[in-house]
């Protein structure tokens, strides 16, 4: 009896690229007709391959991570694993009941019920009637939707109907599940359940393969990484590395990241197995001294939000966002655990009254983690601000975060018509990289600094 949940070899996709309808209907004629008369075949199309020749082995009960940047086919590979999309040549074999979490009620009819849907949806998945009699009050209840379930789904909003298709997918017991993407479906607490059932998927032995941008998501809940780019894959190996080279892909200097790619996809070649990349990695990562680079301090200058966004000025601006070490060095890639200092310039073309200034360290989903106020009342607010002053504000802040990407916002307020009003806002005014280190054995998001202990008794 195999250990293997999921093997993809040599798998690769090419999509046909037309100019125009007229392209498309000539490629449907013309070649058939060169053929008849001996003449040689014209295509009337480009060539777009979202995936090139990807070998993968999974094992049962693994939590395997794909990541990569947009376009590098990660979407791509998990719908021809699903079945949804065909192969253009190699070969995927799965062993055992696959769910998954694609596009979420893609497969609904609209003219149907929910309660339809729900016995057309799992039949699919590999459910016998009587099967889906028996968890058909689970899914009801998972799903959140009362009477609708009686409903077309046509009359649904987009959240009951991706609520319904979950509640299916996840109550079917799935031996493999295969995740696009983080869940966004409904409110906070709802996605919550969706995850706490994931884990408890997880925590009962299934395969679960997961795609996400994430570096964070996938080092927590991962057992190995695939990094794909441009359709290829580049390396296999343990999630921290793996996400360490992928960001180090992401925010390389255009005329960098071909380098790169080779140099990660020669550490790949030369590991001889799928096994072996992990331990591959770590020792070319100890011989070049990566790892010593990779936690030292520095300042990237391609380490720019492009997600800023600028809120309405009430004659102030805010400007100049720095961050920097004790010292007054400017960085962006930081150490955990160290002190830092993050610091902007406020410029006021207006009078001001009771004035406070805001810093706020979010992740890349948006996650508000922690910030400050430069003082905790109005009373203790800068009282009045001349029209034309500049302040210099400073925030000293220590990094008790893990590896990942974050984000800083930037805020004003001040009194207009007796209400505290933003002055001015920045959101990802600011970004910063933390870095990985090797001794590092906090998880998630935030280091609390935890001690392990134990003993045997």
């Amino acid at each position: 009896m195999t250990d293997i949940a999921i093997r993809v070899e040599n798998l690769s996709k090419c999509f046909q690229i037309y100019g125009s309808p007229r392209d498309r209907l000539k490629q449907f004629f013309f070649p058939r007709v060169r053929r008849i008369f001996g003449k040689p075949e014209k295509n009337y199309f480009g060539e777009f391959w979202a995936l090139k020749n990807v070998s993968l082995e999974i094992k049962k009960g693994e939590t395997v991570g794909i990541i990569g940047r947009n376009g590098s086919g990660k979407s791509t590979m998990l719908q021809m694993i699903c079945g949804t999309l065909s192969p253009s040549s190699g070969s995927i074999q799965t062993y055992g009941r696959v769910a998954a979490l694609l596009e979420l009620g893609a497969g609904f009819n609209p003219e149907f019920t929910g309660r339809e849907n729900v016995y057309l949806n799992a039949s699919v998945l590999g459910l016998r009637n009587e099967e889906i009699d028996a968890r058909f009050d689970d899914i009801l209840a998972f799903a959140e939707i009362g009477d609708f379930i009686e409903q077309p789904v046509k009359t649904y909003s987009s959240g009951m109907l991706v609520r319904l298709a979950f509640a299916v997918a996840i109550n079917v017991d799935p031996e493999i599940l295969i995740v696009d993407e983080a869940l966004s479906v409904g409110d906070e607490l709802f996605q919550r359940k969706c995850f706490s059932r994931i884990e408890a998927i997880r925590s009962k032995g299934a395969t679960i393969l997961f795609v996400s941008h994430s570096g964070g998501t996938i080092i927590e809940l991962c057992d190995r990484a695939v990094l794909l780019d441009s359709g290829e894959r580049l390396a296999v190996g343990s999630p921290k590395h793996i996400v360490a080279r992928y960001q180090k892909m992401l925010y390389a200097p255009a005329d960098k990241l071909k380098l790169i790619r080779e140099q990660i996809r020669r550490a790949e070649d030369r590991s001889g197995s799928l096994e072996n990349v992990a331990t591959q990695i770590k020792n070319e990562t100890e011989n070049a001294g990566e790892t010593h680079d990779e936690v030292l301090e520095s300042y990237d200058p391609n380490l720019k939000p492009t997600s800023t966004l600028e809120y309405e000025s009430l004659g102030v601006i805010i400007a100049s966002p720095v961050i920097l070490t004790v010292e007054g060095r400017q960085v962006n890639n930081l150490i955990r655990g160290k002190n830092y200092r993050y610091t902007y310039k406020v410029h006021f073309s207006t009078n001001a009254i009771n004035v406070r200034f805001g810093m706020l360290i979010k992740t890349v989903s948006g996650v508000e983690l922690g910030g400050a106020v430069s003082v905790g009342s109005i009373n203790e607010s800068v009282g009045f601000v001349d029209s034309g002053s500049t302040y210099q504000v400073e925030f000293r802040f220590r990094c008790s975060l893990n590896s990942g990407v974050y984000f800083l916002n930037a805020g004003v307020v001040g009194d207009v018509n007796g209400a505290e009003t933003f002055l001015h806002r920045i959101t990802d005014f600011d970004m910063f990289r933390v870095l990985h280190t090797p001794d590092n054995l906090a998880t998630g998001i935030v280091d609390f600094e935890c001690i392990p202990e134990f003993e045997l008794l």
